[in-house]
């Protein structure tokens, strides 16, 4: 069977700039087609469809906006790359929203033009993959495209439109910043219950003195500041599905009514009496074992039983590396149009360091990494603007030494005991540091609950950002 030629359409009202472009891109062993205007581009597309455009953004007649949009309504995947004389930051800005895949500005650099032209027709290939995928793995292709198109986001796709279709209870199993809430979201949306509300409560996030009020209401004076009668989380997701979010930091006794609410499926506003009826579908993630927290005790086994109708695992980001340059390029899109710039891409050295990084944050880390770098960099993003170092991960950037010579007055054991202490106290305080003073968040970061965190915190004296004992939540 003969190699496929890629073939690309050149539109530009200059012939000299056409004949240029056509020469390089030929050069590499490319088909070319060429059109002088708008008109006649959309023409030769219905004759011969390209695998990716260049196309000028000013030219008489049909002007390049206007095409861009007649092709991306045509194939909304085929990649069109702006080419302009002008720079026109804003312009081209507004060409990347309506669905541009890049651009380049004349004069223009041979070696950019092949550059830009052979990563459009990658993300041509990895567009079609995802098609394929869509066919194979029906419904919650959404998911796939917020995750990747590795084969492990696929069967997991597969999962959740399975139990999607079931009113079954969930439990999502996955390390922070994984996408635990992207998959209860996609259950809910891919089930009957999809145009009723998504209601998410981040379980870790809220003082013990106060979950159960934000879980089942309160009643008008129940508590000082309760100024009027207020709906609790399960009423307000009444008809729709209940996320709760790092259930594992649940208190043990807010774990009990749960298990009531759940089996009863009406509940009590704290300070009433009358039963409110629910009708929810209960979904709930952790970055802990939930069997093994009910096998010792730190989680409630007849909870646990009612919740696992069916587990989901989500695999962390080290483990599907594939997925890492479709999300590193989705993130850079994302940043480009959020900050207003222009970044063309990643250099082949960048891609090998996302490539060869383990992620401890998982695709949360890759989002807030990339849009830095699209922040610093200066066009394209190199290793150095990834800045990815040891000190990105709390608890890394330090090396505690035990001082002095501590063997002349205390055993081995004592000694092996300060060290680990000293070592907990600035792995706690390193992570305080990176979450700004956030208890809640460094708990879920060091998969602890808020209360392990507040107890160490005021247990060494931890203070930060001027609070005293660090009391920032």
């Amino acid at each position: 069977m003969a190699e496929y030629i890629p073939r690309i359409l050149i539109v530009d009202d200059e012939e000299e700039i056409r004949l240029i472009l056509s020469s390089i891109l030929k050069k590499e062993g490319f088909k070319v087609i060429t059109a002088p205007d708008g008109e006649q581009a959309m023409k030769k597309m219905s004759l011969d469809t390209p695998d990716a455009v260049l196309l000028d953004v000013r030219m008489p007649g049909i002007s390049g906006m206007d095409v861009l949009k007649k092709i991306k309504a045509i194939d909304s995947n085929l990649p069109v790359v702006i080419v302009t004389a002008y720079a026109d930051t804003h312009q081209v800005v507004q060409a990347i929203k309506e669905g541009a895949y890049d651009y380049l500005v004349k004069p223009f650099d041979n070696n950019e033009v092949v550059w830009v032209t052979k990563r459009a027709l990658a993300e041509r290939k990895l567009r079609k993959n995802l098609k394929s995928i869509r066919d194979r793995y029906k419904g919650n292709f959404s998911l796939i495209e917020s995750m990747g198109p590795s084969d492990k986001i696929g069967r997991l796709a597969t999962d959740v439109h399975r139990v999607a279709k079931s009113d079954f209870s969930v439990i999502i199993m996955g390390e922070t910043g994984s996408g635990k809430e992207l998959v209860a979201r996609a259950i809910h949306g891919d089930s009957a219950r999809g145009g009723a509300p998504f209601v998410a409560v981040d379980c870790g996030a809220i003082p013990e003195n106060l979950l159960e009020s934000e879980l089942f209401g309160h009643e008008k004076g129940s508590f000082t500041g309760a100024e009027r009668q207020t709906a609790g989380k399960f009423e307000l997701a009444h008809g729709g599905s209940l996320f709760l979010d790092e259930i594992g930091n649940m208190p043990l006794g807010s774990q009990a009514k749960v298990l009531r609410v759940i089996q009863d499926r009406n509940l009590c506003r704290v300070g009433g009496n009358k039963p409110v009826p629910v009708d929810i579908r209960l979904i709930v993630a952790a970055n802990q074992n939930l069997l093994e927290m009910a096998s010792n005790g730190a989680f409630r086994k007849d909870l646990y039983y009612r919740l696992s109708e069916f587990t989901i695992a989500v695999p962390p980001l080290r483990e599907r590396k594939e997925d890492i340059p479709y999300l590193a390029k989705r993130f850079l899109d994302m940043a480009n149009i959020e900050l207003n710039v222009l970044k063309t891409g990643f250099t082949d050295q960048a891609v090998e360091t996302l490539l060869s990084y383990e992620w401890p944050g998982n695709v949360r880390q890759l989002r807030s990494v990339i849009r830095r770098a699209t922040l610093v960099a200066r066009d394209e993003i190199t290793e150095k603007d990834l800045s990815i170092s040891r000190a990105e991960v709390p608890g890394l950037a330090f090396s505690p030494k035990v001082q002095g010579t501590p063997w002349k007055n205390a055993s081995l054991s004592e000694i092996v005991q300060q060290s680990v202490l000293a070592v907990e106290k600035e792995v706690l305080k390193e992570v305080l540091r990176f979450t700004g003073g956030n208890k809640a968040k460094a708990a879920r970061l060091l998969q602890v609950d808020y209360k392990t965190v507040h107890t160490k915190v005021k247990k060494f004296g931890i203070q930060q950002n001027g609070e005293k004992n660090g009391d920032k939540t």
